[in-house]
């Protein structure tokens, strides 16, 4: 009775290794995504805004100007 017990116990031992290998081998193959700041700073360049709104209030001072003197032009 010995045999049939050492016979499973291997059987078992075969199995989980089997087991413990095919998952390491899956966890291997899993792609890894990396998050990483980048190495220099992101420049955001917000002059464009700020310009178009200033060239904006001149062009509206200007109508009201050449509206309040038109003997200007």
């Amino acid at each position: 009775m010995t045999g049939g017990l050492n016979l499973i116990n291997s059987e078992l031992l075969k199995a989980g290794t089997l087991i413990t290998v095919s998952v390491l081998a899956l966890q291997a193959c899993s792609p890894t995504v990396k998050v990483e700041a980048p190495s220099e700073p992101i420049t955001i360049n917000l002059n464009i805004k700020l310009d178009a709104e200033v060239r904006l209030k001149i062009e509206e001072k200007a109508k009201e100007d050449i509206q309040a003197n038109p003997e200007i032009f």
